[in-house]
């Protein structure tokens, strides 16, 4: 998503972009005015727009553009309205679906960042990241990462990076009614593997730190900061939190009082600084204001802005670099329009186009994944990717968790059901755990109210199932 260094990222690359005249005096004012920060963003997704291949595409094998749909999401433009040359059969939306929806996509070798980061700019771009296509269902592709040994964890938990970017999407691309679609108990589960990295001066960094005194104790960056920010906050940790508390003082302390730029661990960057401010904006935490005004009244926006080229739009890496960077781009215009790492689509405006573009239905006889919890109520949480091969253009709770006890990814995800088979009947018993009294089982789809759990329950293409065992 920014400057290219290690597994920290999501993904990314700097391809050759256009050069520009650099911006040499700093704002007219010592705070970003709403005219300014209008002004950058106009130019900034002009120059966004101009990274669109021939062939529509921001996105392809390897290292890519396609950050740029969280971008264009928080400044206003839907990407189904982004094309090369006016040709909307090449809109960006349509082509960047296509990718996502190739049986080679995202590679031979995926790791969980992959379905993270698509899942992010999916959404963003106005594409249901659980309903690419009767095939992908980024959602699903993500709950296949989760570590049954260190729950909350998703992909090696090493690479704490990967459970931060699972928060993210998960909590952050919601369904298109603007609902949370997977249960607060996952979330939660996330949410407690975040706090036990903060390091003790407050930030975080993108390798694993629970449970490692010397980790702790380290220097943390501001980048993965501002997103353990963001991940709290979109899993429900509200910004008076304690944690988030640290972490704002954390950021505030590497405020630079001359230029509002926040100094981090490879120096003032346009990166680093846009990841932290999205971590701020994703928690409602204004940049511009209070502990991020400093004595010199300078501003981390200020910093952003006087990185950002003009007329080019493009933003620079570091701030002696004489030509823009389309990641330093991407990174800094998303903060500088106050998104966070993700946003909900903008309505189109080209004619007849929607606002989401979404699989409804089950290929009959085509593999399909769906994300499942199982909730015990009593701490044990377990989380799968669940391949089902309809029959129809729908199928039910009771194929679903029939097919969960052997083609569940991680496997143990339901290693019983009662009863067992049949079209119908509520379901009693789901890993040895019955019913009892007012404890029942109970089943809620993208996030719906809990109802009785019964197998003739119907699932559609994409849907996010969640069964807990409660009142």
């Amino acid at each position: 998503m920014s400057r290219p260094r290690t597994a920290r990222r999501a993904a990314l690359a700097i391809p050759a972009v256009l050069g520009a005249f650099a911006l040499t005096v700093p704002p007219a004012a010592a705070t970003s005015s709403p005219a300014q920060i209008a002004t950058s963003k106009t130019n900034g997704v002009s120059y966004l727009k101009s990274l669109q291949a021939a062939d529509g595409s921001y996105a392809g094998s390897g290292l890519s553009n396609e950050w740029a749909f969280s971008v264009f999401a928080a400044a206003g433009t839907a990407a189904v309205d982004v094309t090369p040359g006016g040709d909307a059969t090449k809109n960006a939306r349509t082509v960047y679906r296509n990718l996502l929806s190739g049986a080679g996509w995202p590679s031979a070798t995926p790791v969980v960042t992959d379905y993270e980061r698509g899942a992010l700019n999916a959404y963003a771009a106005g594409i249901d990241p659980a309903r690419v296509s009767a095939s992908r269902n980024l959602v699903a592709d993500v709950y296949g990462y989760w570590q049954n040994a260190e729950a909350g964890y998703f992909g090696p938990s090493g690479n704490y990076n990967g459970t931060v970017f699972a928060a993210l999407s998960l909590g952050g691309a919601r369904t298109q009614t603007g609902g949370q679609r997977v249960p607060q108990a996952l979330l939660d589960s996330m949410t407690t593997r975040i706090r036990a990295n903060q390091h003790n001066d407050g930030g975080w960094n993108f390798s694993k730190a629970e449970g490692n005194p010397a980790a702790l104790a380290s220097a943390s960056d501001i980048d993965m900061t501002g997103a353990s920010m963001a991940a709290l906050c979109v899993s429900g940790v509200p910004a008076t939190d304690a944690d988030i508390v640290q972490a704002k003082a954390f950021l505030k302390s590497k405020l630079v009082a001359g230029t509002g730029a926040l100094n981090g661990m490879f120096g003032a960057n346009t990166n680093s600084n846009g990841w932290a401010v999205s971590g701020l904006n994703a928690c409602g935490i204004n940049p511009q204001t209070g502990d991020f005004l400093t004595s010199m009244g300078r501003t981390p926006v200020d910093f952003l802005i006087a990185q950002q080229f003009k007329p080019g739009g493009g933003f620079k890496y570091l701030p002696s670099d004489t030509s823009p960077s389309a990641y330093a781009s991407i990174d800094g215009l998303r903060a500088v329009t106050g998104g966070g790492f993700t946003s909900a689509p903008p309505v189109p405006v080209t004619a007849g186009a929607a606002r989401w573009a979404a699989e409804s239905a089950f290929t009959p006889g085509t593999a399909s994944k769906l994300a499942l919890t199982v909730d015990d109520g009593a701490g044990g949480l377990k989380v799968c990717s669940v391949t089902v091969t309809p029959t129809g253009a729908t199928t039910t709770l009771g194929e679903v968790l029939t097919a969960a006890t052997t083609a569940a990814t991680p496997s143990g995800c339901v290693t019983g059901v009662t009863p067992s088979s049949g079209g119908s009947g509520a379901v009693t018993a789901v890993n040895g755990k019955a019913n009892s009294g007012a404890s029942t089982w109970k089943v809620s789809i993208d996030g719906s109210a809990f109802a009785g759990a019964d197998r003739s329950t119907a699932v559609a293409v994409g849907d996010t199932i969640a069964l807990r065992r409660g009142v």
